[in-house]
């Protein structure tokens, strides 16, 4: 009788194990949501399917010079001349960064097509 005992409590341990794993594992697949915007703040709704989504108090996309983008970590900090002067600076220094990006990307695809028809020029020779 022995015998016939370990094996259920050994598979008893095992459905226990998989139960724990599964749990874990559906646990990591849902991302975390944004924090809640501050209660009675203006901040800019912009719709989305139907719903308002509010995006102000995460603060400006800053374009990075390799051309990702982030956000300023003390934003929600910042006092209101601060965040003026802030948009500012950023704004300009944005289009001057997109700009640059642009020709950049511009130029990646001439030296392509130049390079591409150079290819099909000394094949029909």
């Amino acid at each position: 009788m022995s015998s016939s005992s370990s094996p259920s409590s050994g598979s008893a341990a095992t459905n226990n194990n998989d139960d724990t794993t599964a749990s874990n594992a559906t646990a990591t697949k849902q991302p975390l949501p944004l924090p809640e915007p501050p209660k009675g703040s203006g901040a800019t709704q912009l719709a989305v399917d139907g719903e308002g989504v509010k995006l102000d108090h995460l603060g400006p996309l800053v374009v990075n010079v390799d051309g990702t983008m982030s956000r300023i970590g003390n934003w929600d900090k910042m006092a209101p001349i601060e965040r003026e002067n802030t948009l500012r600076i950023i704004g300009k220094r944005n289009q001057a960064r997109l700009a640059t990006l642009r020709a950049a990307a511009e130029k990646v695809a001439a030296t392509a097509s130049d390079s591409s028809s150079d290819t099909t020029t000394t094949e029909k020779k």
